[in-house]
């Protein structure tokens, strides 16, 4: 069975304005099928063929096998995505280059586990759990816009952190925030 749309995810997803969506290290695609299925072109990356393998012929959806953690740079260029969706995923060497590769009017979607989460399970290595603040900090350090961000726990029981953050040239009026 797939795993549904993170709500984070789907909340912000319409935000990215037309172009290709990123979907980094997606797994099995569930939010790669989710953008495909909102129009936008995508570009599947993970390193498990049999995860991809899924995802051949979608509609929407070019798959790329690529470990993202062998050492080689990263294989995208500054500017080039309209949106960067990455969840439960974490390989600081990346995240600069990651950020760098968001279209200056671009949307970047992140969540992942956060400190605390070894409380709960996997994962619990500090190496794959942000700091307090840490996607914050990487806003601040490409000047991008904070629309949303949370730290803290969730029902399942998990810590995560999650951010939406636009790129300096988003246009502010189409990033209408939800009435509740």
């Amino acid at each position: 069975m797939r795993q549904p749309v993170s709500p984070w995810v789907r909340r912000f997803a319409a935000l990215v304005p037309g172009g290709e969506v990123l979907d980094l290290a997606c797994g099995a695609g569930r939010h790669a099928r989710h953008f495909a299925g909102l129009g936008y072109p995508v570009l599947a990356v993970d390193r498990d063929s049999a995860a991809l393998a899924s995802l051949v012929g979608v509609p929407g959806i070019s798959c790329m096998e690529y470990d993202l953690e062998d050492g080689r740079a990263f294989p995208f260029g500054p500017g080039r995505f309209a949106g960067i969706v990455v969840t439960h995923y974490l390989h600081r060497p990346l995240l600069d280059a990651l950020v760098a590769s968001l279209a200056p009017d671009g949307v970047l979607i992140y969540e992942t586990f956060a400190q605390g989460n070894e409380a709960f399970g996997k994962p619990s290595n500090p190496a794959f759990l942000l700091a307090p603040g840490e996607l914050l900090a990487l806003a601040a350090r490409h000047r991008l816009q904070v629309l949303a961000y949370e730290d803290g726990l969730t029902a399942q029981p998990a810590a995560l952190q999650r951010l939406c953050a636009l790129g300096p040239a988003f246009p502010r009026e189409h990033g209408k925030l939800e009435t509740f």
